[in-house]
């Protein structure tokens, strides 16, 4: 018997977000410590 990961299934596009929630999360807190709390920029990672 092996054992392995499942592989991908594009017909559900919303499970296992993780590292992509996780770098915008990353991308909006870089954004507000480099243009400040109140720049309007840093919507776009929201």
């Amino acid at each position: 018997i092996e054992l392995k990961t499942a592989p991908a299934d594009f017909r559900f596009p919303t499970t296992n977000r993780t590292r992509h929630c996780f770098g915008r999360y990353i991308e909006f807190h870089r954004c507000l410590a480099a243009k400040g709390e109140e720049s309007n920029q840093c919507e776009n990672f929201a």
